[in-house]
Parts: C-alpha cells; structure tokens; sequence
C-alpha cells in the first residue's frame, strides 16, 4: 500500500551515550525527524512509502535523502533547494537527568519551501493513507500552509489522513497551535496524541494526572468522544506513558472508533535505549495495523508493540520488522538470543 508523509528529516547531533553535551568534543551523526520516521517503519513493513520534503542541492542535502534510500523510503517527492537542513542536538538522559533536545532549525529548505516545489495531486495519487504531524505546521506560516494544501489533496483523492499532534513548546504556543491545528482537523480521519497535545493543540483535556502517573483509560473516554464528535474523527487515538525515569518508562495506548474502546496491555520499558522516535514508531505500527488488520485492537497492540521496541533502538528509526513486532505483541518479551 501507498503511505505518503509530510515533513522536515533533520540532522542530530548527539553525544555518543549519556555523555552531555559540554563533556564531549565529537557527536554521533544520526537522521530523523516526526514524518520521516513514520516514513521508515512503514517501508520496514512493506508499504510503498513517500516522504515529501525539501532539501539543499548540497552534500548534506544528499546526505539526508540518501538515509531515507538506505532504508526503503521512496524520495521522489523531495524538492531540492533551500540553504540548509534542520539541526537538532540530543542529549541522551539517565535515571532522574531527563533527555535534553536543542533546536537548530531555523530557515530550514522545507520551512521556507513553496506551494509550487509539489504537485500534492501528483503526489497523492494512488495513495491508501497520508500521514502530518503538528511539528511541520509549527515549523513556519509556509510549512503550515503546504500541510493544508496536502490535506486539500488527500481529501480530493480519497486518501485517509492521519494527524500526530505532536505539540512542541519549542516551537510554537498553545494559542498559535490550536489556531492553526483546530481549523486542519476538517481533513483528519485517524487522530493520534498524548493527553498534553489534545490539551495544547485542541484545547481538549483529559480526567486524569499523568504527571503522578495516573494513566487510567477511564479519564480519557469523555475527550476522546468530544473530540470525535466535534471534528468526526473515524479514530482517536493516546498513548499513556508513564514516566518514572528516563530509562523507565511505562507504555500502552488507547483507542476509539466511535462506538468501542479498547485499551492495549502495558509494557515496561527498562532500561530505554533511546526515546526519540517512540511516537512516531507508534504511529508508524497505527498506520499498519488499521490498514492490514480485522479489527482497531490488533493495530492497537501492534502499535504498542512496535513503539515498545522502539525504545530499545538507539537513533530516530525504528529499525524492526512485523515479525519482531508480531512476536512481542503475542506475548515473547523475554529477550532471550535467538540462534
């Protein structure tokens, strides 16, 4: 199947290990980046994917679509041109010291990009599903405006659309994210987020402390109804972590389909490799599922599962297959060799 993803695949620059930034003298090279990332997992399992970007002519430019080749990702859609990739830097974190990410982002190729770098007919044709977050729209008034302009497209040819909310303060306030990312939800099929993005980017919040680690599903059925019937979401959809420490993490999911929920297992992460990914890995396992699965609790548990072994993968990809995936969501989570 054909999933196409809109977004910026930046450059990372991490210390190797939970070295911090002001001890080392080097960084480690890593790709990434929200719909990117979404863009590899549905490659690793055997979809058509299509990553829309743009990206300098230069070397780093090459660089960055050369990363998305090595792993299967089609970038035929990535328009070239612009003066430079995004950069982010990631500091891994440890027990109580959480993970710190600087930006380094600013009049990035695909934040200053134009409506007429892509033809987004020519792009969505043929496509099953496409796939934003709230990142690309956060990124600039013109990245916003090319989200809407591909939602446009998507609707016209009958594409399913995913949004992750994926709010980031960095990049944007929660006035500025509910006025862009309310009014796109028009397009949006299957909505994806944690509790704090339904609360900053659709001002919707849910009866629970996640912070003191109250994760009960119950909380969030009363949003996930309003939300759904404000915008007709077909799905709506939460991860619920919980964060003990930055190398302990418990982690499952909820989702609603307009009449049912259904509420994954719960895994515990210890210790996490690396947590940068682990949404979009999520995202990455929804998008399968609901488009290969019977039912919305098998993709939910493939989504979970998927995102659960994210987390042990350092670097942005999640870098599994569905057989791996499949083996942990059926109960093998032992880790024992296999040989």
């Amino acid at each position: 199947m054909k999933v196409v993803t809109l977004g910026e695949i930046m450059l990372r620059l991490s210390p190797a290990g939970n070295y911090r930034f002001v001890q080392v003298d080097n960084f480690d090279v890593i790709w990434g980046g929200g719909e990117a990332n979404v863009a590899v997992s549905c490659a690793n399992y055997g979809h058509d994917a299509y990553f829309v970007s743009k990206l300098p002519k230069h070397e780093i430019g090459q660089a960055a679509v050369n990363a998305l080749r090595r792993y299967g990702v089609h970038t035929d859609h990535i328009a070239r041109g612009g003066d430079r990739v995004g950069i982010y830097y990631c500091e891994t974190g440890a027990s109580m010291r959480p993970s710190k990410v600087i930006y380094d982002r600013a009049n990035s190729a695909i934040s200053e990009a134009d409506p007429e770098d892509f033809d987004f007919d020519a792009i969505m044709e043929g496509a099953d599903w496409f796939h934003w977050s709230g990142i690309t729209p956060a990124i600039s008034d013109k990245a916003a405006e090319l989200t809407r302009l591909a939602c446009e497209a998507a609707k016209r040819h009958g594409v399913t659309v995913s949004v992750d909310l994926n709010f980031r303060k960095k990049l944007w306030t929660k006035e500025k994210a509910q006025s862009i990312m309310r009014p796109l939800m028009q397009y949006v099929d299957v909505c994806i987020g944690n509790e704090e993005d339904a609360e900053l980017c659709l001002g919707f919040k849910p009866d629970a402390d996640v912070e003191g680690g109250e994760t009960n599903a119950e909380g969030y059925k009363g949003i996930f109804k309003a939300m759904a019937k404000e915008f007709d979401f077909k799905y709506v959809i939460s991860t619920l972590r919980e964060s003990f420490s930055a190398t302990h993490n418990g982690w499952k999911a909820m989702i609603y389909n307009g009449s049912e929920f259904y509420e994954s297992k719960r895994y515990d992460i210890n210790p996490i490799i690396d947590r940068v990914g682990g949404g979009d890995s999520f995202s990455g396992g929804i998008i399968h599922g609901l488009m290969t699965m019977p039912n919305q609790a098998d993709a939910l548990e493939f989504a979970v599962a998927a995102s659960a072994l994210k987390h042990t993968v350092p670097g942005d990809f999640n870098l599994v297959s569905v057989e791996e995936v499949n083996s942990l969501a059926g109960g093998n989570a032992n880790g024992r060799v296999q040989r």
